[in-house]
């Protein structure tokens, strides 16, 4: 007889299980399947604050923000310093143009991993959309340096946000 209770850790292993298999079906684009697995993943260890981003983004890819949104709190209520719900929430508030919220999320995101170059990204894009180009400067130039580290095709883009940024803070010291 085994002093090992049957079972114990199999519904983590479960869980696991379901969460890479979501991972594979969002990589190759079906998100309704990803969406069925993670769910089965969240039903499999509801305690996971993880599960509950990774749903909440993939709904975001797909053009659902009104659901990605309470998995993203969903997760922080689990974990406050859940990157994934953090960046998630501050694209949602991003595209609705709300710069203040889209910063305090963002800002939390980098305080999680200050080298996500995404989160880096948008750091500076609003900072930008609040009229404060040095700051945006500086994290642009962080995203920049990792996306050209990394070989990313989006080191163009932020290349060019950095020399826009450099443009606009000298107008702004002419202009002074």
């Amino acid at each position: 007889m085994s002093l090992i209770p049957r079972g114990l850790g199999l519904t983590r292993y479960e869980a696991d299980e379901y969460y890479k298999m979501a991972l594979d079906f969002y990589k190759k684009g079906q998100f309704d399947d990803a969406v069925d697995h993670i769910t089965y993943a969240i039903e499999a260890l509801p305690s996971r604050a993880e599960f509950y981003a990774t749903r909440g983004f993939f709904y975001l890819e797909d053009g659902l923000p009104e659901k990605a949104k309470p998995d993203f709190e969903a997760a922080l209520k689990r974990f406050n310093y859940e990157l994934l719900a953090h960046y998630g929430l501050g694209m949602i508030a991003y595209k609705a143009k709300q710069w203040d919220e889209a910063l305090a999320h963002f800002q939390k995101a980098y305080f999680a991993n200050q080298q996500r170059p995404e989160t880096l990204y948008y750091l500076a894009l609003t900072h930008h959309h609040k009229r404060e180009n040095d700051k945006a400067l500086t994290y642009m130039e962080q995203a920049q340096a990792i996306f050209e580290e990394e070989n990313d095709r989006r080191r163009t883009a932020a290349r060019q946000w950095v020399s826009e940024f450099k443009k606009r803070i000298d107008d702004e010291t002419k202009s002074e």
